[in-house]
């Protein structure tokens, strides 16, 4: 019993977890950064680059996809959202908003188990 405990927490897609793994990706990448336009592109690949590397470093049954959208803080509104059809026994997605005074990065991550 014990073991079926360990095992299923072992390959769950833990939301804890992976919203740590974005909060991290974020953070390295954008730390003490003021928005610039022509950094947008290279700051939004680092971010989904790092959350995949250190996603797939955890050695979990799941297809991951991750998006990161940056944004200038100007007072425009930014609605989104997702639906997903899936096994929700053992799918799971989280998305992490993270700020600073000159911008948002709003970073969803969703793991399909193979």
């Amino acid at each position: 019993m014990m073991d079926d405990i360990q095992t299923s927490e072992e390959v769950a897609f833990v939301v804890e977890d992976v919203t740590n793994i974005i909060k991290e990706s974020i953070e390295v990448t954008l730390q003490q950064a003021s928005y610039h336009h022509s950094k947008v592109g290279q700051w939004t690949s680092n971010v989904v680059e790092q959350c995949l590397r250190r996603l797939t470093g955890l050695n979990k049954p799941f297809k991951y996809i991750v998006s990161c959208i940056i944004m200038q803080k100007t007072g425009a509104g930014l609605h989104t959202a997702s639906s997903c059809y899936w096994d929700n026994a053992s799918d799971g997605s989280c998305s992490y908003r993270w700020e600073n005074k000159t911008m948002y990065c709003i970073t969803s991550v969703f793991g399909c188990m193979i």
